[in-house]
């Protein structure tokens, strides 16, 4: 596996990678990390996967973590 490029925020972290004929984006937070895979086919030019990042894509990719924080607090509430 390659990194591509890290792209630290002070609320999240953004790794891309190239692995098996795959761009992998991994977004961290925390505890929790969420992780795409896009075909490299699917792509025309590496520096696309960066332009994927948009703010509507940042944006649901936060608001999931907010639901993945609540679910691993339900679930460790229930041990």
């Amino acid at each position: 596996m390659r990194i591509i490029k890290e792209i630290p925020t002070p609320n999240y972290k953004i790794t891309l990678f190239a692995w098996n004929n795959r761009y992998i984006i991994k977004i961290e937070q925390g505890l929790l990390e969420q992780t795409f895979k896009v075909n490299e086919f699917d792509i025309i030019d590496e520096n696309d996967i960066e332009k994927m990042l948009d703010e509507t894509f940042i944006r649901q990719a936060l608001e999931r973590f907010d639901d993945m924080g609540r679910s691993l607090g339900a679930a460790l509430s229930r041990v």
